[in-house]
């Protein structure tokens, strides 16, 4: 008699199916199936950051000849609950190409290790080497003019989305703002939209979210039961910033950091609570909710009213911390 046929025991958004005899099945195809908006006004590139993993990096910068001033740096790290998303998927490529035109940056969206082929901590680890490849560019003999040419090194902000949103508190954590060993780059501050964050106890956003919500808590359930080393739990430091074993931010020198969030977004409280409490230790932060939105409003539409508004709080932001010690 055969034995019993493998079965689909966790899927996440069409793209990830997990099976019963442990093998996974990636489709090739995006979850988000939208046009790109590719209007020549930004020309991008791909690069190789760590051959090791095979991990790429997407280089977006304006069109035309370089100014007389070069460009900032904007790191851009997808979401995806560390399970799924790319650099190169439309949504992302979508909002980076937006960035790079309206803020007049150089965008950078790196790649990073999935799970639950590659559980974490290979996204963190992998970011940080993200981040100091930009130190190897600088500091290189031969660097990429592409690059080069137009980025100002010491005007560097790193923003993410949910779970790159959770990269980047674990990135602002790791070079806090008195680091000097990415010198000559500088962190100017971290842009973190909706982060990924979770615990053990649940928040009245995660309980009182609706099972149609664009992001639902059994998703957010299932990325994290995916991604995190066997046998944790959501109070695990990657998850929860306050957990029972986690280290204490309060001594820490942070560079400025934006928190975003919509007002319907299960992830909305726990973005309140870490602005609130690092707040309260006297660090630089700022909490921005925008009423009505839900988890990814800004990729979903990146050309909305509310996206719109977001764009121009991320250019207030950079230039108010631009030279900032």
């Amino acid at each position: 008699m055969d034995p019993t046929p493998p079965h689909e025991v966790e899927e996440c958004r069409g793209v990830l199916r997990v099976y019963s005899d442990g093998s996974i099945v990636r489709s090739p195809q995006p979850s988000f199936s939208v046009p790109i908006h590719d209007d020549g006004s930004v020309i991008w590139k791909d690069v190789t950051f760590d051959p090791s993993h095979d991990l790429q990096i997407r280089l977006y910068k304006p069109s035309g000849p370089p100014g007389p001033t070069k460009l900032p740096v904007f790191y851009y790290f997808h979401g995806g609950g560390f399970c799924i998303g790319s650099r190169t998927w439309p949504n992302c490529q979508n909002y980076c190409l937006r960035l790079a035109a309206d803020l007049r940056a150089v965008v950078v969206a790196p790649d990073y290790r999935l799970a639950p082929e590659n559980r974490l901590p290979a996204a963190i680890e992998d970011s940080i080497a993200a981040i100091e490849w930009l130190k190897g560019q600088a500091v290189a003999e031969d660097p990429d003019t592409w690059l080069t040419d137009v980025a100002d090194f010491g005007r560097v902000f790193i923003s993410g989305d949910s779970a790159g949103g959770n990269i980047a508190h674990h990135l602002a954590v790791r070079f806090g703002s008195d680091s000097t060993e990415l010198a000559p780059v500088r962190i100017r501050g971290y842009v973190y939209l909706a982060p990924f964050f979770g615990g053990t106890v649940r928040t009245r956003s995660e309980v009182d979210s609706p099972s149609d919500a664009f992001f639902p808590l059994v998703l957010n359930d299932r990325f994290w039961r995916l991604s995190l080393p066997v046998g944790e739990n959501t109070d695990n430091p990657i998850v929860n910033p306050f957990g029972p074993s986690s280290p204490s931010l309060e001594t820490l020198a942070l560079c400025p950091i934006l928190v975003v969030v919509g007002s319907c977004d299960l992830l909305r409280d726990r973005a309140e609570e870490y602005v609130m409490k690092l707040k309260g230790w006297g660090k630089r932060v700022e909490f921005m909710e925008f009423e009505g939105k839900q988890h990814g409003f800004f990729t979903v539409d990146p050309w909305s009213e509310a996206s719109n508004k977001l764009m121009q709080d991320i250019k207030r932001f950079m230039a108010e911390n631009a030279e900032s010690e």
